[in-house]
């Protein structure tokens, strides 16, 4: 045999080992505000690559323009709430995050738990009205996804999975008292030295600290709930039409995306399918603007810019203005 021949052999038998690569179909249940803007930038990167994302979108969603010349799909879905309904909710729910006063923690907890009650309810509301709707759900039936990408933060898209028989990915920051990462995700926290998040503590802890970041754990493990688990459980049981819990379902994720960088959080033990991606979001600063100094004249009414700092910052610059005084 020539050597022309025997090359051709070996080429055809190299074949043998490679395998095709293709592109896939992503659907995707996203959450408002800051977390959209994360999530965006995983959308952007697969589509750049060549796959196919869906995004999911309520009638009342607020910051998610599907008008927007994007690269992705949307699939947008009635719901019975409105945009303010939402808006009004979601506003009480960020101030209230920002305005963490220290000597009142515990009164900041429990007024965060009845916001997250109702962000529960409306959660429960929504997903219901996309699963009972035959026609969305038909169609993304028919569409054949190859995995379901959501947030953490807002439950469903485990349910959308578990309906659509896909894999799931998960992406998340961080959830009160790590509740979702320890009850679904089986991440382990030993609280010794992981501070439970907003507590203020830090990873070098006196013996005193170390009991009051106990007396956390203990309060978020067994009171605080991010959600109403008693009621997703009974509604997830009900639509699979078997015993489940929300947990469970939450728990079947094959890939969990978490926005930070191992380095900067607190060291601790990790599964193989948790994944730190932080730093998505950055990208290489753009030049600056020529501009004039008339540019930087900013007019403002104080009562209307007021009830937008927190206040930390009020008392900041109440501080400053009477040095002011003082000392003029």
């Amino acid at each position: 045999m020539s050597m022309k021949w025997l090359s051709l052999l070996q080429l055809v038998q190299l074949t043998c080992y490679f395998n095709s690569g293709s592109c896939g179909k992503v659907l995707v249940w996203p959450v408002e505000f800051s977390h959209w803007m994360n999530m965006k930038t995983i959308l952007d990167e697969l589509v750049t690559r060549g796959h196919e994302v869906t995004v999911l979108k309520s009638s009342a969603s607020t910051l998610i323009d599907p008008n927007k010349p994007l690269a992705m799909k949307f699939e947008t879905f009635p719901i019975s709430l409105t945009k303010d309904d939402f808006q009004n909710v979601a506003k009480i729910l960020i101030e209230t995050w920002m305005l963490v006063v220290k000597d009142y923690f515990w009164i900041h907890l429990s007024t965060m738990q009845r916001l997250f009650d109702q962000f529960s309810d409306i959660g429960i509301k929504i997903c219901s009205e996309v699963v009972s709707n035959k026609k969305l759900m038909t169609k993304l039936q028919e569409s054949r996804f190859d995995v379901v990408l959501a947030d953490a933060v807002g439950p469903c898209g485990e349910l959308l999975a578990e309906i659509l028989k896909v894999p799931l990915v998960y992406s998340l920051y961080f959830s009160p008292g790590y509740l979702v990462e320890k009850r679904s995700g089986r991440l382990s926290f030993p609280p010794s030295y992981v501070p439970v998040m907003l507590s203020e503590l830090s990873d070098h802890m006196t013996f005193m600290e170390r009991v009051k970041n106990m007396i956390y754990v203990l309060y978020f493990d067994y009171w605080f709930q991010m959600y109403n688990e008693k009621k997703w459980s009974h509604f997830y049981s009900e639509v699979l039409g078997r015993p489940t819990t929300l947990v469970e379902t939450m728990g079947k994720a094959e890939m969990w995306l978490i926005r930070n960088y191992w380095d900067f959080s607190f060291p601790r033990p990790r599964l193989p399918n948790v994944e730190f991606v932080g730093g998505l979001h950055c990208k290489p600063a753009k030049p600056l603007p020529k501009v004039t100094c008339s540019s930087f004249i900013i007019r403002y009414k104080l009562n209307n810019i007021y009830s937008y700092i927190t206040f930390y910052i009020s008392n900041i610059i109440l501080a400053i203005l009477l040095l002011l005084l003082f000392f003029i």
